[in-house]
């Protein structure tokens, strides 16, 4: 079996002083995405940062304090890519993806458009761009799993006000559309979705008001994987007893033999 966790750490050091990293260790995965580092490389080489017999991929912004993902991986790496080749994907640290054999494993933070009409039009770039790169991926014929906070709802049930945010950033009719393309046509699967296909299964809970306390959420941290792995997705699950952010933990477990 093979263990994958996907978390948005909304700043990998606040997520380490909230106890992230002793929890990690005790899930023994065999890969950690973590996106939203907001921290740069030379700022968490402490040992508090690493997790003894994994090895650590960063792809930290440009910019101080700002996005950022990374992959811990317990399995041996063949190759590693760091990037797309595009901004502001390379320029914001949002993608980094090791090759294991046949597998390979993304973490992925596409942007965000909640802040104004600019980062929206750059996050439709984005999805126009990534939307190529999904296609190749399944032209090849390798397994991929793309682990990420993708800042989009799918359906109605993927979050709590579903009627009060059709006409707000992560939850536009174009935004769902895409999403629609990537499992509909080009062939990806939201793994969680395989296994649970109950309501009221969030992954981030606004900060305001009482969201977490009331469940008011959102269903946008992804593991999206290729066609042949549908089969192998045997358990999914939501960690929410304790918070090390703003988002949950995403865990799946893949009937996957690493050779």
């Amino acid at each position: 079996m093979m263990k994958i966790i996907t978390l948005n750490a909304n700043g990998i050091r606040a997520a380490t002083r909230k106890g992230m990293f002793p929890w990690l260790i005790e899930q023994d995965a065999d890969v950690i995405c973590l996106q939203e580092l907001k921290a740069q490389a030379e700022q968490i080489e402490d040992d508090a940062f690493h997790i003894p017999g994994y090895t650590r991929y960063l792809h930290c912004a440009e910019k101080k304090g700002y996005s950022g993902v990374a992959i811990y991986s317990k399995l041996p790496v063949d190759e590693v890519t760091y990037g797309l080749g595009w901004s502001p994907i390379d320029e914001e640290g949002r993608y980094v993806q090791i090759d294991v054999g046949n597998l390979t494993v993304a973490s992925l933070y596409l942007p965000s458009g909640t802040s104004g009409d600019e980062r929206q039009a750059i996050k439709y770039a984005c999805l126009d761009k990534f939307e190529s790169h999904l296609a190749e991926w399944v032209e090849s014929g390798r397994d991929f799993i793309i682990c990420g906070d993708m800042n989009i709802a799918h359906k109605q049930i993927d979050l709590k006000n579903w009627r009060g945010n059709q006409k707000n950033s992560g939850f536009l009719p174009e935004e769902r559309a895409w999403l629609d393309k990537v499992f509909d046509e080009i062939g990806f699967v939201d793994a969680f979705r395989v296994i649970n296909e109950e309501p009221e299964q969030y992954t981030w809970w606004s900060n305001r008001g009482q969201a977490w306390a009331k469940n008011v959420g959102w269903r946008i941290d992804y593991q999206w994987v290729t066609a042949a792995l549908r089969e192998r997705i045997k358990t999914v699950s939501i960690y929410k007893d304790e918070r090390f952010s703003d988002h949950a933990p995403l865990i799946i477990d893949y009937e996957y033999d690493i050779r």
